[in-house]
């Protein structure tokens, strides 16, 4: 079956999770937002591209191999064969991500993170100490946004190693265990620098599934 956000994490999966954040935030006045994106975008282009690629070809092939290379008979195979090529690529991931730039896959990524951190208003925290872990399904990639708050005094490339270890962890299928262990490290680099305050709020959900 297809991984979506909401599939991805069993439902004990994700009290394990939600757990994790409320132990990780006892000790910070930081905020943790670990989030689970089934992709980052659509890539429309992929599948019309792609889809007008495979049903010339197979129009080509067909009209060529059965019907004396008829032009008219190409073009009706085409236009038959075009939707469910394009279908095909829809819900099939990875012939859909061939068809798609590692760069362009890293540049959606990386708008979604930002974009997601602003609707879930990770930058109205107090004291500007929000942190998202975004998981991307489709592109196989995470990333880590920390608010302007953190960033003062956390030097960015610091996330890189949480990134590396939780995308190993999840081809590893091992993808709730690194998770949480992410976030054990996030709490441990924000208690550090953002200790808890005794009228600290838990200001943010503790898993978003989207």
């Amino acid at each position: 079956m297809k991984s979506t956000a909401r599939n991805f994490f069993s439902a004990e999966e994700q009290q394990r999770i939600r757990r994790t954040v409320e132990n990780a935030e006892k000790a910070t006045s930081g905020e943790i937002v670990p989030m689970v994106a089934s992709c980052a975008y659509d890539y429309p282009r992929a599948e019309i591209l792609g889809g007008g690629f495979f049903a010339l070809a197979a129009a080509t092939t067909l009209s060529w191999g059965f019907f004396q290379e008829s032009l008219w008979v190409f073009l009706a195979l085409f236009v038959l064969l075009y939707l469910p090529c394009k279908w095909l690529i829809r819900f099939c991931p990875p012939l859909k991500r061939s068809l798609i730039s590692d760069r362009e896959m890293t540049e959606e990524v990386a708008e979604k993170a930002l974009v997601s951190f602003v609707e879930r208003e990770l930058h109205h925290t107090r004291d500007n100490t929000g942190i998202l872990i975004l998981i991307c399904l489709f592109e196989h990639r995470v990333q880590i946004l920390a608010d302007r708050g953190i960033n003062a005094v956390v030097p960015p490339r610091t996330w890189e190693h949480i990134v590396a270890e939780l995308t190993a962890g999840i081809r590893q299928q091992h993808a709730c265990d690194a998770l949480c262990l992410a976030i054990q490290k996030c709490g441990e680099l924000l208690a550090g620098q953002f200790p808890a305050r005794s009228d600290d709020e838990d200001e943010l959900p503790n898993l978003v599934l989207e």
